[in-house]
């Protein structure tokens, strides 16, 4: 994996998982998918496995049956990593005040 792909590597949830508990199939998927759940680089995860067509384990919160689909359902995208954060910046971009709900 290229240092510039995923940043901040050493503070995935899962660095010190044994990678048999990530590379696993079926019901087991779910307890691998939780490990990723609070991840600090989980989007970087994801971006790097979708834009690098990784084929097994869960990454980024997905496995890999949710990871061809997403690839089916979005053809046109060159770059995960790019959509991904763009994304992210826009969920985490402040609300105006006129916008903002009043309770």
């Amino acid at each position: 994996m290229r240092q510039e792909q995923v940043s901040g590597w050493e503070r995935a949830a899962c660095r010190g998982t044994d990678p048999d508990e990530l590379f696993v199939e079926g019901a087991a998927q779910s307890s691998a998918k939780r490990i990723c759940s609070g991840c600090v680089i989980k989007t970087e995860c994801l971006a790097h496995a979708l834009d690098q067509r990784i084929q097994h384990g869960v990454w980024g919160g997905m496995t890999e049956r949710e990871r061809r689909a997403l690839l089916r359902r979005r053809p046109t995208v060159t770059s995960w990593r790019r959509l991904l954060e763009a994304a992210r910046a826009e969920h985490e971009r402040p609300v105006p005040a006129q916008h903002a709900r009043v309770s």
